[in-house]
């Protein structure tokens, strides 16, 4: 049984914290980085949404009511929101300086992602799609062997640049991140990586964690 005096002790422990008070000082190590882009980019913010002009295209990213863009330098762009403390205002922080940087970015040099077929007679070839462009196809698409009684046909889609230099190798290219990696996991789906002996579609940098087989 405690006594008074440890229960107290027990007690002053678990209540202390050695983290600072949640309202002193909020910055967003991610939303407090400035954003520098080159003089080939024109930015033209509004207040619902950010335009981005490149020498690849033009996008534009959404903005919520309370964040604030101010440009500090030339070529510099600093993001800030109205109130810290408030939880929704710190979590679309350092989301929207993400997304400006990655607008950025594609429009500028675009992002490219390489795609590994990992198996015995997997094989990946560039051809063009019987049923031409339209509907967000862009004419071309993939006839890729995985291992099944049948081709995988995937299209590509229009926004999409694929290039495929090597049997096993397709690469991947776009000015948006989001959907290349949209398109880079619906060619994962169909042959996800096994953990026992590593055969499937790689994306990028992907690393499997292998498993060994019991034995009885």
């Amino acid at each position: 049984m405690l006594s008074r005096w440890q229960a107290g002790a027990r007690h002053s422990l678990r209540s202390f914290s050695s983290s600072a008070p949640s309202c002193a000082g909020i910055v967003s190590n991610i939303g407090n980085k400035p954003i520098v882009y080159p003089p080939s980019v024109t930015l033209a913010p509004s207040q619902t949404a950010i335009s981005v002009k490149g020498p690849l295209g033009e996008t534009s990213v959404p903005l919520m009511p309370f964040m604030k863009l101010t440009e500090t330098a030339p070529n510099t762009l600093s993001v800030s929101v109205e109130d810290a403390k408030q939880r929704k205002q710190r979590a679309m922080w350092g989301l929207t300086r993400t997304l400006i940087q990655n607008a950025i970015t594609g429009m500028t040099e675009g992002f490219t992602t390489p795609v590994y077929l990992v198996g015995v007679g997997y094989r990946a070839a560039l051809e063009d799609d019987p049923r031409g462009k339209g509907e967000g196809r862009s004419g071309k698409r993939l006839n890729m062997k995985l291992g099944f009684s049948h081709p995988v046909f995937v299209s590509i889609p229009e926004h999409i640049k694929a290039e495929v230099p090597l049997p096993t190798k397709i690469v991947l290219s776009c000015t948006d991140k989001h959907q290349l990696g949209l398109f880079a996991a619906q060619i994962r789906t169909w042959r996800p990586p096994e953990p026992y002996k590593g055969k499937g579609i790689i994306v990028g940098s992907e690393i499997i964690r292998m498993k060994t087989v019991k034995k009885k």
